[in-house]
């Protein structure tokens, strides 16, 4: 015997004749999680993209452009251990001179820093006006010290 064609629906198109596999109780994006988490995903994705690599509130970061230095008087002035803060450096000390520039933006004597990879530092002293963008990191009388870790460029990030 052969099979009977499917039922014509009122547009022409033939209908299934097989109920639908799920019952319809539940609301239209509970019926399908994964679709539900991928459209939530998409809809999330371009404002949490925006925080990424954020500083947290309140908090200030910039690339800026390292060196090191010693309390050797051919690399500072005749008073190598007086930092222009005041301060007198003695080795061990986390120290740091900044350039004019990230003074004038709120990097003064006395701020704590977070060098991205170094840890924390405080700002001490003051480079030469040549400088932009720059830190020069205390690394006290190990010169071998300070030519090993040479020209770097590293994130800055201190609270306001």
């Amino acid at each position: 015997m052969a099979p009977l064609p499917a039922p014509i629906g009122s547009s022409g198109i033939p209908r299934a004749t097989e109920p639908h596999p799920r019952p319809r109780s539940r609301a239209g994006w509970a019926r399908r999680p994964a679709a539900a988490l991928l459209l939530a995903g998409v809809l999330l994705l371009p404002a949490c993209a925006g925080l990424r690599g954020q500083p947290p509130a309140g908090a200030r970061e910039i690339l800026v452009t390292a060196y090191a230095y010693t309390s050797r008087v051919g690399e500072t002035d005749s008073q190598p251990t007086l930092a222009a803060s005041g301060v007198r450096l003695r080795p061990g000390m986390r120290a740091i001179a900044v350039s004019p520039d990230l003074l004038a933006i709120g990097l003064t004597y006395g701020t704590r820093v977070e060098i991205e990879g170094l840890g924390e530092w405080i700002v001490l002293d003051r480079m030469g006006d040549a400088h932009r963008r720059s830190i020069d990191l205390y690394l006290g009388e190990d010169l071998d010290a300070a030519r090993s870790f040479g020209r770097q460029r590293v994130k800055l990030r201190w609270e306001r």
